[in-house]
C-alpha cells in the first residue's frame, strides 16, 4: 500500500473533485482533493504529493500560477486541466512548467493514462552509494546517475518533463535526436497532431536552455540541428 502514489486535487468544483477523488483511488492511487490555489498551499506544508492535477479556471489565484510555484519551487509534477482548448493557452501552461495538459471534459480513463506516463518520466532516485557520470555544462553539471543538474553547490530545479529530456539528451551526447522521438521518448500522446507536439516540445527545450545556458538565445550546450532536431553537446 505504501507504493501507492499520492495525487493532489485542486478544483473548486465540489463534484469533479469527488468524482476524481474516487476514481483515482479505485485505479491504485491516494487521493487529495483541495478546493484551492490556497487550500492547496495549505495542504502541501505538510504532506508530500508525486503528482498535483491542477484546474487551470480557479477563484482567486488561478490554475497557472499554482503550476508554477508547484514546478518550479516544490519540483511536483502537474497536469492542467483546462476547459479552454486553444493552443496558445495550453502553451502557456507548459511555459509555466505543466507536465501535461487535459482539456475538459475528458474520459476519465484518459486523465489515468496521461497520469501514468507522467509518473514513468519521474527520474527514479538512486542509491546514495553509486558513483554517477558527469557531464560538464559550462558553469553546470549534470548528475547522469541521478538525473540531478547543479551549479557549483546548488541544485537547479528540473519539472518532471525537462528531466525527462535530460536523461534522453545524457543517454547520446553529441547525437540529434529528432523532435519525432522525443515525442515518442517523451510518451506525450496530444490531441491536436504533429505540429502541436512539434510546439509543445520546442516550449520545453526553450525552458530547459533558460537553466543549463548563460545565453539560451545564443545556446552552446543544448544546440538546435536545422531540419535534424537537437543535440546536447556537453564539454
Amino acid at each position: 500500500m505504501t507504493d501507492r502514489p499520492h495525487l493532489l486535487i485542486v478544483d473548486d468544483d465540489e463534484r469533479i473533485r469527488g468524482l476524481l477523488g474516487k476514481f483515482l483511488t479505485r485505479n491504485g492511487f491516494y487521493a487529495t482533493t483541495a478546493r484551492d490555489a490556497a487550500h492547496a498551499r495549505r495542504i502541501l506544508g505538510g504532506l508530500d504529493f508525486d503528482l498535483a492535477v491542477v484546474d487551470v479556471m480557479m477563484p482567486g489565484e488561478d490554475g497557472i500560477s499554482l503550476c508554477r510555484w508547484l514546478t518550479e519551487d516544490r519540483s511536483l509534477p502537474t497536469l492542467l486541466l483546462t476547459a479552454r482548448g486553444e493552443t496558445q493557452n495550453r502553451i502557456e501552461g507548459l511555459e509555466a512548467g505543466a507536465d501535461d495538459y487535459l482539456s475538459k471534459p475528458f474520459e476519465p480513463k484518459e486523465l489515468l493514462l496521461r497520469i501514468n506516463a507522467i509518473l514513468r518520466r519521474v527520474p527514479p532516485s538512486e542509491p546514495a552509494t553509486s558513483q554517477p557520470k558527469v557531464l560538464i555544462l559550462g558553469d553546470v553539471r549534470y548528475d547522469v546517475g541521478r538525473g540531478e543538474l547543479w551549479q557549483g553547490e546548488d541544485p537547479i530545479r528540473l519539472t518532471a518533463t525537462e528531466a525527462a529530456l535530460m536523461r534522453i539528451f545524457a543517454k547520446a551526447p553529441g547525437e540529434v535526436i529528432s523532435r519525432a522521438r522525443l515525442i515518442e521518448d517523451l510518451g506525450r500522446a496530444g490531441p491536436d497532431g504533429e505540429g502541436a507536439q512539434d510546439r509543445a516540445v520546442d516550449v520545453q527545450i526553450t525552458r530547459l536552455r533558460r537553466k543549463i545556458e548563460t545565453d539560451p538565445k545564443n545556446p552552446r550546450y543544448l544546440q538546435t540541428v536545422r531540419g535534424a532536431g537537437y543535440l546536447l553537446a556537453p564539454d
